[in-house]
């Protein structure tokens, strides 16, 4: 059921590939998401380098998911607040932003996540906060 937030539509315009979550002990790993996107040109601001909007849109999915996959078939979410951190400008190569649920009550959650480019070098950090909504 939470894995339908891997399936956003965003995901395919944009070029968002979501890894799969990980299994441990017979269930996914709640809570937890990695979203990789290839950059290149098609991805550049006026200054040749990855525009941020890109960026904030990679943590923005993460995040999303990584929270999406801590709800009951009954719940939805909106983000209600994010914030980004840009560390380093990238020109291409893959981003991967790696999100965690820090905290999940019953009705807000506070999600981080960190982009990384492929050398492992940090590009970015994001938070969110998120509120749980009744699906429907």
């Amino acid at each position: 059921m939470s894995e339908r937030f891997s399936e956003a539509p965003i995901s395919r315009l944009v070029g968002f590939q979501v890894r799969p979550s990980e299994i441990e002990n017979g269930a996914p790993d709640a809570g937890q998401a990695i979203v990789d996107i290839d950059c290149g040109p098609q991805h550049h601001n006026p200054m040749g380098r990855v525009h941020g909007g890109l960026v904030s849109a990679l943590a923005d999915a993460a995040m999303g998911i990584a929270f999406g996959r801590t709800l009951l078939a009954s719940e939805d979410f909106s983000t209600i607040e994010m914030k980004v951190n840009f560390i380093r400008p990238i020109r291409e190569g893959c981003l991967s932003a790696s999100a965690e649920v820090i905290q999940r009550g019953l009705r807000i959650g506070f999600v981080e996540c960190q982009i990384k480019d492929q050398r492992g070098k940090l590009v970015a950090t994001a938070s969110s906060t998120c509120t749980v909504l009744s699906a429907g």
